[in-house]
C-alpha cells in the first residue's frame, strides 16, 4: 500500500472539549472534538502465527467502514472456527451508513448496529456448537470498531485491544476482561506484574455461544490526524503502551502494522499476533489521494485461511461460465514429418525386428540384491526414526506422587521400555482438584506441546482456586 496521507506530517490540534458521555471511565478518556468534515481511513491489516503455535487461532479484518479483531479461544476446540465465525458475522457491518429518507427510516444508531452483530456472532457460534458438540469449549474475543463517517462505535469482548495515538500520545480504549485486570482493578498487582501473573490467560468474558457476554460499548469521537490500534494480545502481552506509541508514530498504516508484528515476535511473544493500524483523514485529502482508489477491504487470519480451504472446482476461470480450458490452435508441425517426436515410445515396433532382437544377459544380480537390502533397512530406519520423533513430540498431564506433572512422551509403556518421563514437577496436588479433573489427569490428559501442558495445568490450578473460593464464601 502507498503512504497514508497526514500519518507522518504534524497537523494543528483541535480544541479540547468535554468528554463524550458514554465513553468508559478509565485512563483512556477520549475528547469530542467540534463540528467537522466527514472523515475517511487509510488501514492496514497483518496476521502471523507466531513462533510457537502450530495455527492461527485469530481474525481480523479491515475496511472503509469496519475494523475488528477476534482471538479464538479453545485449542483442541478449534478456537480459530469461533473467530473466523465471528468475523463472518461481524463483516457484514461493513457498509456506509444510511442516512433517513425515500420512506425508510434510515440505520440504527452506529451502537445498536455493532451490538446486534455481536449478538448475532454468539449466536452463530452457539447454532454450531449444537451442529458439531466436538468444538464445545470454543470461543473468542471480539474488539469492533465500526466509523459512520464521524465517530467510532467500538464494541468490546475479551482480551484483545483498541488503541487511539493521538497528538503523539496512546490511550487504550478497552479494558481488559480477564482475571488478572480485576486484580489490577483491586490493587492487587500492576500492569507490570499482570504480564508474568500464572493466570495472565483467564479470560472472564467472550462470545461462546453460551453465556451471554455483555460487551462493552462506547462511541470515540474522531479527528484527522488520529491513528487507530486493535491488535490481539499476542501484541499488547508483550509491548507496553510506549513500545506502541514508538511504532505507531512513524510510517505509513502497512508499515506500522508489519513493525508491531515485528517487534512482538522479537519480544518473545508465544501467541499468534493480528494488528490492524486506521489513519484518520478527512474526506477531501482521501479523495485527492489515488492510494485510497486502490484500498480493499482485508481479511486476515483464520478467517482467511479457512476461506482458502474451501473446495473448488476442477477448472476457475475468469469469466462467468469460463472452465479455464485454453481453445485448440492448429498443428504447427512440418506435413512430411510423420510424428512430433520420432522416437515416440506409442510407435508401432516391427514385428519380425521385436520377435529376432537377442535378449540382454542379466547383469550385476548381486548389487540389485545389495541394493534391495539397502533400501529394506533404509526404509526401516526411517520408520522407526519417524516413530522416536513423533514420541519426542507427545507430552501430556499426569499424576507422580500425588501431585500434577507433566510428562514427555507417549502415555504407554512396553514390556521393559517407558514411552515417557516427567519433565515438571508442580505442587499441585491432584487430591485438591474437582472429581472430574483429578480422574482426567490420572487417566492423562493429552496436549500438543509442553507450552499447551503449562496452559492446561493453570486452567487446573485457577479452577481449583475459584473452587475453594466459593466454599469460603468468597473471600479474598
Amino acid at each position: 500500500m502507498t503512504g497514508t496521507p497526514g500519518a507522518d506530517q504534524p497537523h494543528e490540534p483541535d480544541p479540547v472539549p468535554d468528554p463524550v458521555p458514554d465513553q468508559p471511565a478509565d485512563d483512556a478518556t477520549v475528547v469530542a472534538p467540534p463540528a467537522r468534515a466527514a472523515l475517511a481511513l487509510h488501514y492496514s491489516a497483518i496476521s502471523d502465527v507466531g513462533r510457537i503455535r502450530k495455527d492461527n487461532q485469530d481474525s481480523g479484518y479491515a475496511g472503509p467502514w469496519l475494523l475488528s479483531v477476534c482471538d479464538g479461544v479453545g485449542g483442541a476446540a478449534r478456537g480459530d472456527i469461533a473467530s473466523s465465525t465471528a468475523i463472518s458475522e461481524l463483516r457484514n457491518l461493513d457498509a456506509a451508513p444510511r442516512p433517513p429518507g425515500d420512506g425508510h427510516p434510515g440505520d440504527p444508531d452506529v451502537l445498536d448496529r455493532v451490538t446486534d452483530a455481536l449478538h448475532e456472532a454468539h449466536a452463530q457460534i452457539g447454532r454450531l456448537v449444537d451442529a458439531d458438540p466436538a468444538i464445545n469449549g470454543t470461543s473468542t474475543t471480539a474488539t469492533v470498531a465500526l466509523f459512520d463517517g464521524r465517530r467510532l462505535g467500538i464494541g468490546h469482548v475479551g482480551d484483545s485491544r483498541a488503541y487511539l495515538f493521538r497528538d503523539n500520545e496512546i490511550s487504550q480504549l478497552t479494558t481488559d476482561h480477564t482475571f488478572v485486570q480485576s486484580l489490577i482493578d483491586e490493587g492487587r498487582i500492576t500492569e507490570a506484574e499482570a504480564r508474568v501473573h500464572p493466570h495472565r490467560n483467564l479470560i472472564l468474558k467472550a462470545l461462546d455461544g453460551i453465556h451471554e457476554a455483555e460487551p462493552d460499548l462506547f462511541v470515540l469521537e474522531l479527528v484527522a490526524g488520529d491513528r487507530l490500534l486493535l491488535c490481539s494480545d499476542g501484541a499488547s502481552g508483550v509491548l507496553d503502551d510506549g513500545r506502541l506509541a514508538d511504532v505507531l508514530s512513524m510510517g505509513t498504516p502497512d508499515f506500522a502494522a508489519v513493525e508491531l508484528v515485528r517487534a512482538s515476535l522479537e519480544a518473545g511473544s508465544s501467541d499468534n499476533v493480528t494488528c490492524i493500524v486506521a489513519d484518520v483523514v478527512d474526506a477531501e485529502t482521501a479523495a485527492a489521494d489515488p492510494a485510497f482508489a486502490e484500498l480493499e477491504p482485508l481479511l486476515v487470519g483464520a478467517a482467511a485461511e479457512l476461506k482458502r480451504k474451501l473446495p473448488r472446482g476442477l477448472f476457475r476461470g475468469h469469466r462467468s461460465g469460463d472452465t479455464g480450458e485454453l481453445e485448440p490452435i492448429d498443428a504447427e508441425i512440418p506435413g512430411d514429418v510423420p510424428f512430433a517426436i520420432p522416437s515416440d515410445p506409442l510407435l508401432p515396433p516391427d514385428p519380425e525386428a521385436a520377435r529376432y532382437a537377442p535378449i540382454p544377459p542379466p547383469r550385476h544380480t548381486w548389487l540389485r540384491r545389495v541394493m534391495l537390502l539397502v533400501i529394506v533397512v533404509g526404509l526401516l530406519w526411517i520408520g522407526a526414526a519417524a516413530a522416536w520423533s513423533y514420541v519426542q513430540q507427545q507430552y501430556y498431564i499426569g499424576e507422580e506422587d500425588g501431585v500434577v506433572v507433566i510428562h514427555h512422551g507417549l502415555n504407554a509403556s512396553l514390556p521393559g521400555l517407558e514411552l515417557s518421563d516427567v519433565v515438571v514437577v508442580t505442587t499441585l496436588a491432584v487430591d485438591d482438584l474437582e472429581e472430574f479433573d483429578r480422574e482426567s489427569v490420572r487417566d492423562g490428559i493429552p496436549v500438543d506441546d509442553l507450552a499447551e501442558a503449562r496452559e492446561r495445568v493453570e486452567e487446573l490450578a485457577a479452577k481449583r482456586t475459584t473452587s475453594s473460593a466459593a466454599d469460603g464464601g468468597g473471600a479474598s
